[in-house]
């Protein structure tokens, strides 16, 4: 199966306990940060105001929270 994918790197900045929480994941899964930051953005949800309310994208975080 080949794949087409649109690249777009973003840089985060993390603080050293976030680093260490998704480095600690990553290493229990055995999976790269990649994937798991990926997995989280389509986790998201999308509220859309109506347009009187709209002055800027508003999104709504259901991200679970790694433990």
């Amino acid at each position: 199966m080949n794949k087409k994918w649109a690249i777009k790197r973003i840089t985060i900045n993390l603080a050293s306990v976030e680093s260490e929480k998704l480095e600690r994941y990553c290493a229990m899964t055995g999976r790269p940060a990649t994937d798991v930051i990926r997995q989280l953005i389509r986790s998201l949800s999308i509220t859309e105001l109506s347009a009187s309310e709209q002055t800027t994208p508003t999104l709504k975080y259901d991200v679970p929270i790694l433990k």
